[in-house]
């Protein structure tokens, strides 16, 4: 059946008729009907089940245009049972995405509380900066590891599960923070670092999922640029809160720890509600599909379903292996410049520690005004690959005005050249995440979130650490000099990804009654346990 066909049924008193076309189940008082077709209009009126079907008359009769809906088996087979593709939105999507997006808030900020005041701490615990630095970079190579036993665990066990283990490890984290503010306790605020860093696991490849289960087709980039601002936020406040909360008190040993016990115990109490709040709001997905291209996919896996045959599925696509580096390209230089800034900072001004942490917020704030305003455009123009390759170029020569400004002994120039870099930097996280949604669906979204994320902690691994030497070595120049070169490269190989938008276009054929599902016994291109109709056709990116 060709996708976009329009059948209207005849239903004739001779039932064995030649025009005569069944759709749905065969029924038992029609012996040798061919088998069911999923895709064509409903032919049941309100409150009519197929064993109650009564003949029409000859005469055609229009089916109204809310009931030319697709029809999907609930199970496999030709005897499983017919539902409807009903759509709706529910009011709960809004608390699900507001405590997910607190507590990656606080992860985020755990992350940097550390770097953004690595002076205090190497005098408070008595060690180099390069220790310090690691408790940022355990972030990133806890996450390469774990990303693929989280990913499996959300495709199979769901949302809520990987939510409460994420938000659960977070709490616990902070806690364990509590016990260590104490100069000889650097092993225990590691642990607890270490302890985060998994959390975070738990966290980072959940916006898009989120957005894709719960938000309708016009809102779903705007849902996934928010869940991505909460873990902006809270990197924003943690450049900002530290400096403030704990001070360089020099030769005060006492009261640093006081000032350091101070920010973890409010950390904990603040994570330990919205733990709460987790257990209470988050489930695995609405009552009822927000958009058709939730409504085609199944509520759980298929028997069928491999997690490794899903990972070799988004391997073999080059436009996501493509992506997956240019993302890890800009994600890795935002991660290395945020874990470096106050290096940066204090490098070239002196004494100047509060003003590098408003410097970081200012970038992250920005970044935050960016994520917003790319998700509105994605759910207006559905141009990905357009905003996508615009926002990176963007990024580059926010990056090359940045590194060419930074020691011009202006610290206000300084807060500008970092809010215009944060603006594109920060705002191209999202984009990279949707742009990966349409470019792989049907697969996990989760998981292709999950190995974007991975491909970000490498890169921001070998960035951090090459950076840092540079910046050390040589100067701050220098190091930004390196970074420049590889988004460069990331600006040239985003112009090569194929743009296919297939979410996008099943919810444009559902929206114009050309979408249907088919059975599991018939030919179609499998997707690890989806099948869809071969003659589908996915267009390339939509034009403004």
């Amino acid at each position: 059946m060709v996708a976009g066909e329009l059948v209207q049924e005849h239903l004739r008193a001779d039932a064995g008729a030649p025009d005569d076309i069944t759709v749905g189940r065969k029924s038992p008082e029609l012996e040798g009907a061919v088998e069911p077709t999923y895709g064509a209009e409903p032919t049941l009126r309100a409150g009519e089940t197929d064993t109650e079907r009564t003949p029409e008359p000859e005469k055609e009769k229009e089916v109204p245009a809310d009931e030319r809906e697709a029809m999907l088996p609930n199970g496999g087979g030709a005897e499983a049972e017919e539902k409807r593709l009903e759509i709706r939105l529910s009011w709960r999507r809004f608390a699900v995405l507001a405590v997910f997006s607190l507590y990656s808030l606080v992860n985020a900020y755990q992350w940097i509380q550390y770097s953004i005041i690595a002076n205090v701490f190497t005098q408070f615990y008595g060690v180099t900066y390069d220790k310090v630095d690691w408790l940022s970079i355990v972030y990133m190579v806890a996450y390469v590891p774990l990303i693929f036993p989280a990913t499996w665990l959300l495709d199979r066990k769901g949302l809520r599960l990987t939510a409460l283990l994420g938000a659960g490890l977070n709490c616990a984290g902070a806690w364990l923070k509590c016990a260590s503010a104490s100069p000889e306790r650097f092993g225990v605020t590691v642990t607890a670092q270490v302890v985060c860093s998994v959390a975070q696991v738990f966290i980072l490849g959940l916006p898009s999922r989120i957005a894709s289960v719960w938000f309708g087709p016009r809102e779903v980039s705007t849902a996934c640029a928010t869940a991505v601002l909460g873990n902006q936020l809270g990197t924003a406040i943690g450049f900002m809160l530290p400096p403030v909360l704990v001070p360089n008190t020099k030769n005060n040993t006492e009261l640093m720890a006081h000032n350091i016990s101070i920010m973890f115990y409010g950390t904990a109490a603040v994570s330990t509600c919205l733990f709460i709040l987790t257990v209470i709001v988050i489930k695995d997905r609405p009552s009822l599909p927000p958009s058709h291209a939730q409504a085609v996919l199944p509520d759980s896996p298929p028997e069928d379903y491999s997690y490794k045959r899903s990972i070799v599925n988004l391997i073999k696509n080059k436009a996501f292996v493509l992506l997956l580096i240019t993302y890890g390209i800009m994600t890795g230089s935002f991660y290395s410049v945020s874990t470096l800034l106050s290096q940066m900072i204090t490098a070239c001004y002196e004494n100047q520690e509060l003003n590098a942490g408003r410097i970081g917020l200012t970038l992250v704030v920005a970044g935050m005004v960016g994520s917003v305003l790319c998700g509105l455009w994605l759910d207006h123009t559905k141009t990905y690959k357009m905003t996508t390759l615009i926002v990176y170029t963007l990024s580059f020569l926010g990056m090359v005005v940045f590194t060419f400004t930074l020691d011009l002994n202006n610290i206000y120039l300084v807060f500008f050249t970092a809010g215009v870099l944060g603006f594109f930097m920060t705002g191209y996280l999202p984009l990279g995440f949707e742009f990966a949604v349409e470019i792989t669906y049907p697969e996990s979204e989760g998981t292709s979130s999950g190995l974007l994320n991975a491909f970000a902690q490498i890169f921001g691994i070998i960035f951090t650490l090459i950076q840092g030497k540079l910046t050390s070595v040589y100067s701050p120049l220098v190091g930004n000099l390196f970074l420049c070169v590889w988004i460069f490269l990331g600006v040239l190989l985003t112009a090569l990804i194929k743009s296919e938008l297939k979410r996008h276009n099943v919810n444009m054929g559902a929206n114009g009654n050309h979408l249907h599902a088919l059975p599991t016994d018939c030919s179609g291109e499998k997707s690890n346990g989806v099948k869809l109709e071969p003659s589908f056709s996915f267009s390339h990116e939509t034009s403004l």
